[in-house]
């Protein structure tokens, strides 16, 4: 059934981005193609237009759904359980197509995943891949669900219906650039986000594709140039930009600034005590690196730690999980850490979750490895894991924390082959750094 179709059947509305809903009312159609700019990119009144779209039409399903989704993708216990909640009173039926599949990919995501979602709206673009929202969300799940092919897959697929006359093209060009760059097409990536960013200046994920280009392919001095050249786009975003002072920190730590990186911790990357994931994890990875090249971080662990201990139990994204095991090591809480440990190798067997199945293939070993060489300084059994490390989410800058952490223990027990074995798979997609320097002494 085309567009046209569809509204005659229904007498609904189209939001400025193409989704078709059965509400007519303008103001709710312009609020929720606000909110899905502002999520595509990156900014933070995503949710007060959501808000503004139900109160102009309490019964817009589309405005309910999507903050149901934005909850699951939040990585933490009180939001997703409000999502499983608001899933339990939701309508089963949608008057549109758009809709009928953006309330499956909720219900897909509730009960399995992000990756089932993703699933439910690759499906979807299929039929319309001139949706803006259903590229970005897709894309974001397949993120989080630590699948950079699925990613790929998604923004091939859509690119050729793409025009950049068409409203949200930059978007949609930035979350292909890096999908391209997390598949190691670099080349490739950094022209789509340097056009991208053409195109849409505030689009900070797309200047976020081009600095992964640059941390990946080793290029600090450049990288740390284009995140300032672009800091009047970025520097409104939502918490994103706490992010992406923490690539900017990471170039200043490859070119031996240490002083420069704890700067940036404390006034852009670690301004406030925030809990939400990413931010956290952006806070921990830093710190971590900072310790393996023996800087003193002075007392900025505690904050960390206090979190972690609070949060040990949590374990709906494994992800999340691992980092605050981290900041448990950091300050010797191994009792704190044993429990987080045991945790994650309950949740391997409780349920049949995509995240259950994370932490039995990678996240309590991984666990188990790191808590064993804090005990004992003789680290566990690190066979399979980098391989399966992947599956966690995030990108591959950010695994590299535990990748540089395995490589390390490889090294102290003398284990030659895993070692090589690692820093070849890490060679494959990004160039030697300062952490071979590391290593060598």
């Amino acid at each position: 059934m085309s567009i046209t179709q569809q509204r005659a059947t229904t007498g609904g509305g189209t939001d400025p981005f193409g989704m078709l809903h059965a509400t007519r009312d303008a103001t709710a159609l312009a609020a929720f193609g606000q909110a899905s700019e502002a999520i595509a990119g990156c900014r933070p009144d995503a949710m007060p237009a959501l808000e503004q779209a139900l109160s102009a039409d309490p019964d817009m399903l589309a405005a309910k759904t999507l903050k149901g989704l934005s909850m699951l993708l939040s990585g933490r216990a009180e939001p997703m359980a409000a999502a499983r909640a608001l899933w339990r009173t939701m309508p089963r039926t949608a008057a549109t197509a758009d809709e009928a599949a953006l309330c499956a990919a909720f219900g897909a995501g509730v009960a399995l995943g992000p990756l089932a979602a993703a699933s439910v709206l690759d499906g979807h673009l299929v039929r319309r891949p001139d949706l803006l929202l259903f590229v970005k969300l897709a894309t974001s799940m397949r993120f989080m669900g630590g699948d950079g092919r699925g990613m790929l897959a998604t923004t091939a697929q859509v690119m050729p219906a793409w025009s950049p006359d068409m409203p949200g093209f930059g978007y949609v060009l930035g979350c292909h650039a890096f999908a391209l760059e997390e598949a190691g097409e670099y080349q490739a990536a950094e022209r789509a986000g340097r056009q991208a960013v053409e195109i849409a200046p505030h689009d900070a994920w797309a200047v976020h594709a081009v600095a992964h280009v640059h941390e990946m392919t080793h290029r600090p001095a450049d990288g740390e140039a284009w995140i300032e050249q672009q800091r009047p786009g970025w520097r409104h975003c939502n918490s994103f930009t706490y992010h992406l002072s923490w690539h900017l920190a990471l170039f200043h730590l490859d070119q031996g600034r240490a002083a420069r990186v704890l700067e940036l911790y404390d006034t852009e990357i670690r301004p406030d005590r925030s809990e939400e994931y990413r931010d956290f994890a952006n806070a921990v990875a830093l710190l971590w690196r900072l310790r393996q090249h023996g800087v003193d971080v002075g007392p900025r662990w505690a904050e960390l730690a206090e979190i972690a201990r609070r949060r040990r139990g949590e374990t709906e994204y494994v992800f999340a999980a691992l980092h605050r095991l981290l900041a448990l090591l950091a300050v010797g809480d191994l009792a704190a850490a044993r429990d987080l440990a045991a945790a994650l190798a309950a949740a391997a067997v409780n349920d049949d979750s995509e995240q259950a199945n994370v932490a039995a293939r990678v996240g309590a070993g991984m666990a188990a490895a790191l808590l064993a060489a804090a005990e004992t300084g003789a680290p566990g059994s690190l066979i399979g894991l980098s391989e399966q490390l992947h599956l966690i989410g995030g990108s591959h800058a950010q695994r590299d924390v535990f990748v540089r952490s395995l490589a390390l223990l490889a090294e102290r027990r003398g284990d030659r082959a895993a070692l090589a074995d690692l820093l070849a798979a890490r060679r494959r997609l990004k160039r030697d750094d300062r952490f071979l320097d590391l290593l060598a002494a």
